[in-house]
């Protein structure tokens, strides 16, 4: 008879959360040689190399504001950095993200948090769940510590006049109290986007660990709270579209951030406004297209809705942790940030 088999010791959460999660710097490195051999190859290779070589394009167009969107957990699996520094080196012009890239990722780490290495096989989750670890894959985080990030949120919200509120606004006020002093890590995306005028947009704001402070803040304040409204959201955002002109979209992922940015062309169609089809359009993902979705069309797919040209789009078929930093360490040594104009877009809304 076969005995059953004992669990795995419980392991110290001490233990559990001990190696930190790096940030990748881009600048540390230049990815250029890469970039140039992966052209001459085939497959996925040739695909980024060509992704890369769009990208460049938008930064080198002097008409092109570029929109970054992020979906997925490379923010928390080491890509956090990177996407600062596309901010700070003027290589984004707006962002539209989920709100755990923005509030589970890098708000929480600006506060002094961490992402910690773990293991996505080789721990019990009931018993990550008694030690209040939660995980991404092979990625670990502290629950007492996102409770805190909730708090701090909660906070937020308390000391904001009550009425609704786009996410980029409530996002900018984030920013803005990290810039008081209340950081605990530099650069952080929030803060750094504040200084620079780029605006982020979470259309899905609450679904995130943010959804819990700002319900606490609701019911303690039942009859005077502050909310999100994603209407205005999708306006501002188009709003952005209207003023840009040409523009270039960088999708990590799909989903609700890249389906949202897509968009902005035709509701500014819906407004009377006479805009063109984003120009250029990159997608990293490991989403399927056999479903129907891709999580939210292939680039192709969405010409036929006149969201996107295709003289100029890339899909590459590939976990964005892995081919990112090579894509922003290129296009941050070729240098065509240098000569851009910042937008500065969040200089259009009235704060």
């Amino acid at each position: 008879m076969n005995q059953p088999q004992k669990k795995p010791a419980l392991s110290s959460k001490a233990a559990l959360l001990h190696t930190e999660v790096e940030h990748i710097d881009i600048t540390s490195f230049d990815a250029r040689p890469i970039i140039d051999g992966m052209d001459k190859m085939s497959f996925t290779s040739r695909d980024l190399a060509r992704a890369t070589e769009i990208y460049n394009m938008m930064l080198k167009d002097k008409n092109c504001s570029v929109i970054l969107t992020l979906a997925g957990s490379t923010s928390a699996g080491g890509c956090m950095k990177l996407y600062a520094d596309m901010v700070k080196y003027n290589m984004v012009d707006a962002i539209v993200a989920t709100g755990a890239s923005i509030v589970d990722m890098d708000f929480f780490e600006a506060l002094g948090f961490k992402h910690y290495q773990g293991s996505a096989h080789g721990q019990d989750d009931m018993q990550l769940r008694d030690l209040y670890i939660d995980r991404i894959y092979d990625t670990y985080i502290d629950e007492e510590e996102l409770q805190a990030c909730d708090h701090t949120l909660y906070e937020i919200a308390n000391s904001l006049e009550a009425r609704p509120y786009s996410s980029r606004e409530f996002i900018y006020e984030m920013g803005k109290w990290l810039a008081a002093g209340n950081a605990k890590k530099e650069e952080s995306l929030i803060q750094l986007a504040y200084e620079k005028n780029v605006p982020i947009f979470c259309p899905a704001f609450t679904d995130s660990s943010a959804g819990f402070g700002l319900v606490k803040h609701q019911v303690d304040n039942p009859e005077k709270h502050m909310t999100i409204d994603s209407i205005r959201d999708f306006r501002e955002l188009t709003d952005i579209k209207i003023k840009a002109g040409t523009t270039g979209l960088l999708m990590i992922g799909g989903g609700v951030p890249k389906n949202f940015v897509q968009d902005t062309v035709v509701c500014a169609e819906v407004l009377g406004k006479e805009v063109d089809m984003h120009k250029y359009a990159v997608q990293i993902t490991v989403a399927d297209v056999r479903d129907g979705a891709c999580s939210s069309s292939t680039l192709k797919e969405a010409c036929s809705w006149g969201k996107v040209d295709t003289a100029y789009e890339q899909m590459v078929f590939a976990e964005a942790g892995s081919v990112m930093p090579l894509l922003a360490s290129d296009a941050y040594h070729r240098g065509y940030w240098k000569e851009r104009t910042a937008r500065q877009f969040s200089q259009i809304f009235s704060q």
